[in-house]
């Protein structure tokens, strides 16, 4: 079992089982990430000519701009992930657009996120509603959090129709994917991960694979990732940091990966808390040298869905302001919007 690897370096391993009681496993943390508004203190005024003369220089001083707005439309609300997004966006002063599309059946074909109405359309209706609901939103973006085998026609659909769009869903075939948008010449966000602090690990270990090529020739690699059971498909974080253990010398398959979905499975060999079965991503790459001295492992834990939620908020409104200042680039990724420097 994965666990029994995961459990101590191989030489203290060995040390343990010299010991006569039983070793306790250690923990993972989780701690879930969440937004607040951030108070700034200030000093109490002292009366003196130096504070009036600021007092009528920040009198004086331009109105701070309106904040960012503009339509968006989440496909699909009935979704936690999606209802998630809807919710942020939302809260981030974004105009949420009424509808939304799932071939899952809801009560009088609408839910409520955040007080506002959503109506949801079957998604074979997406060709024909789309274009009316663009006309009535100008600047509208798409995001998508679906399923993974409609990732290719929903992107062409949007292509097809010319909507910028934020692809969140992870799965169908990712070249395909990018191709229609790049033969489309339309802006979009694609990424297989939307967590902002996850990227930048994301964008770590490209820097290494890229300046260290080989580094770990001959290790071994074991890969554990558990999600919530409706997941279906290998995680797209786990692809990616995976084709960057490739790039350093390390022989790996996508078959190899433990998929861990069986919730009991998940509190007793994970460790998932118990309120967040239904909403977590907790990844393991565990390496071990070809004569088991040295390991290294790289973990990171995430509960709820705050943190994608979030962050695919921050990749709309990059590409909100890359279309307004009309840029030659069109296609983006996560990185892409971490670069920018300008989130939340």
């Amino acid at each position: 079992m994965l666990v029994s690897t995961f459990a101590a370096h191989p030489a203290a391993a060995a040390a343990a089982r010299r010991q006569p009681g039983p070793i306790r496993p250690r923990l993972p943390s989780c701690s879930q990430i969440g937004t607040g508004t951030l108070r700034r203190r200030f000093p109490m005024a002292r009366l003196s000519i130096t504070n009036a003369l600021a007092s009528q220089s920040l009198e004086s001083a331009p109105a701070a701009p309106p904040k960012l707005s503009f339509p968006i439309l989440v496909n699909s609300c009935t979704g936690k992930m999606g209802k998630a997004v809807a919710e942020a966006a939302v809260s981030a002063g974004l105009q949420l657009v009424p509808v939304s599309f799932s071939a899952i059946e809801v009560p009088d074909g609408k839910v409520e996120i955040c007080d506002r109405e959503i109506y949801i359309h079957d998604p074979s209706e997406g060709e024909s509603i789309l274009p009316s609901i663009a006309k009535d939103y100008p600047d509208m973006i798409v995001v998508d959090y679906t399923v993974p085998d409609a990732v290719n026609a929903n992107a062409e659909l949007y292509c097809k129709l010319r909507l910028p769009f934020v692809m969140g869903t992870t799965g169908g075939n990712r070249q395909l994917l990018r191709k229609t948008v790049e033969d489309a010449n339309v802006y979009a966000v694609i990424s297989p991960q939307m967590g902002k602090q996850v990227v930048a690990f994301l964008a770590a270990m490209e820097i290494m694979a890229e300046q260290f090529p080989g580094a770990f020739s001959g290790y071994k690699l074991e890969v554990m990732e558990s999600h919530q059971a409706t997941k279906l498909d290998i995680s797209g974080t786990a692809k990616a940091v995976i084709s960057c253990f490739q790039k350093l010398g390390v022989s790996f398959n996508l078959n190899e990966v433990k998929q861990v979905r069986d919730p009991q499975e998940q509190l007793t060999l994970v460790g998932v808390p118990e309120e967040h079965l239904s909403g977590h991503a907790f990844h393991m790459y565990h390496l071990t040298s070809p004569d088991e001295t040295v390991s290294f492992e790289f973990q990171h834990n995430v509960c709820g869905r705050s943190i994608y939620a979030e962050g695919t908020v921050d990749a709309a409104l990059f590409l909100h302001k890359k279309i307004q200042s009309g840029v030659n680039k069109k296609l983006y990724d996560m990185i892409d919007v971490l670069r920018e420097g300008n989130m939340r």
